[in-house]
């Protein structure tokens, strides 16, 4: 594997530069470990690089990208929008092109700082350093609105870094709102999902609503936003803030686990409550079958954005679940048994739920370890041990009335 400081050398030798770029630059200043290092070439053309590099690996229809040891590199280039959404852009590349130059078709300024890789040298041209000490998200300049993709990028980077958007960004992000129906929803979906691993994803609907884009794609998340709760067990306020706090508790909650868990749980603690969106006004404060409605919301929000089938089973399973789950030590043993089999069955299972409901209710209880501690204690090894004629429905009977009995037991 190459040094890169010897391919910069042998780009410097035939009159071009090169220079790191992109988010690999700014997690340097951030003192983030990034190991996906993107470059730009200056001053050298595509047939030039190809005689210089002739093991370099090409890919791209619209413009040259060149892969050197799993490092990518890129000619400096200049976009001018053709069309609608976010592909359509004229792309122009030549040696004549500058560092500046290509830094300006970027989307946000703290993503627009280049490093020479030979000197050393910060390209700062629009401050993206200022803004990173200042926690600011900026658009590099008015070509930001060309690309109707950038306003869900930039919701999940004010996610990841907890900045704040620059309210001039802000407008520009709202001035695309009758392009986003132009993206596809697997486009959005990355940016969503991206967000949800973040360690305060409620920041990433925070700024699609301040930006008043929220309806969208996440209408069904829009529609919770005034919808009033009984305010002596939510003083936060409406169902949409409530939603938000529960968010980011189950992040912190879950910060350690595994990222396909993460979204599963994450995702069923956005969706927990979906169901008052759809509450009628003259219900309120009350949400009578909001976890019935809810199920049937999460399916369809779902089919509509193309979530993967595991994050709609555990959003249904939350909102079918969650109430139950803060109301367990009040059920009498045989619903107790019911819910802790059901659960277990999901996809959420007993921890996943657990997590929720804690987020959900400050007075929740512990069903998570006794459920867990029934169905590890009473399975059918225990049944067949207690009597191995049994099969049949009458296995799942008896498994059941024996588990009813032991929770009667472990809780008296």
């Amino acid at each position: 594997m190459r040094d890169i400081k010897d391919i910069a050398k042998i780009i410097d030798e035939n009159h071009g530069k090169l220079y790191l770029v992109g988010g690999a630059v700014r997690d340097q200043f951030l003192g983030i470990e990034n190991h996906d290092e993107d470059y730009c070439v200056t001053g050298i053309s595509v047939n030039k690089f190809k005689e210089l590099f002739p093991d370099a690996i090409t890919r791209g229809k619209a413009f040259a990208i060149f892969d050197i040891d799993k490092k990518e590199f890129a000619l400096a280039r200049k976009e001018r929008k053709t069309g609608l959404g976010h592909k359509e852009f004229e792309i122009e590349t030549d040696e004549s092109i500058t560092i500046k130059e290509d830094l300006a078709r970027r989307d946000i300024t703290i993503n627009a700082i280049a490093k020479n890789v030979l000197t050393g040298e910060i390209i700062d041209p629009y401050g993206g350093v200022k803004d990173l000490k200042n926690g600011i998200i900026k658009a590099v300049t008015e070509h930001f609105k060309e690309d109707p993709l950038r306003a869900y990028r930039v919701a999940r980077f004010a996610s990841k870094f907890e900045f704040k958007v620059d309210k001039e960004t802000i407008k520009m992000i709202n001035s695309l709102k009758d392009e986003l129906s132009t993206i596809s929803v697997e486009r959005v979906y990355a940016e969503f999902s991206k967000s949800l691993l973040t360690e305060k994803p409620s920041v990433f609907f925070d700024v699609l609503r301040q930006s008043e884009i929220l309806d969208v794609h996440f209408e069904e998340i829009h529609k919770l936003i005034g919808a009033e709760q009984p305010p002596q067990y939510h003083p936060e306020g409406d169902a949409y803030n409530h939603t938000m706090i529960v968010l980011d508790k189950v992040a912190k909650d879950t910060k350690n686990y595994s990222e396909e868990r993460k979204l599963e749980i994450r995702f069923a603690a956005l969706v927990h409550d979906i169901g008052k969106g759809e509450t009628p006004k003259e219900e309120y404060p009350h949400h009578y079958m909001h976890e019935a409605r809810g199920k049937e919301i999460v399916k369809k929000m779902g089919h509509r954005l193309k979530l993967p089938t595991n994050l709609i089973k555990c959003g249904q399973t939350a909102c079918l679940e969650h109430m139950k789950g803060g109301m367990f030590y009040n059920m009498k043993p045989g619903k107790q048994v019911e819910f802790i089999e059901r659960v277990d069955k999901s996809l959420l299972k007993l921890d996943g739920l657990q997590i929720i409901v804690n987020a959900d209710n400050n007075d929740a209880k512990d069903f998570a370890t006794i459920g867990n501690k029934c169905l590890n204690e009473i399975n059918g090894k225990y049944i067949n041990k207690k009597s191995n004629t049994i099969t049949g429905q009458n296995f799942g009977a008896k498994l059941h009335q024996e588990r009813v009995e032991w929770i009667k037991h472990e809780l008296t």
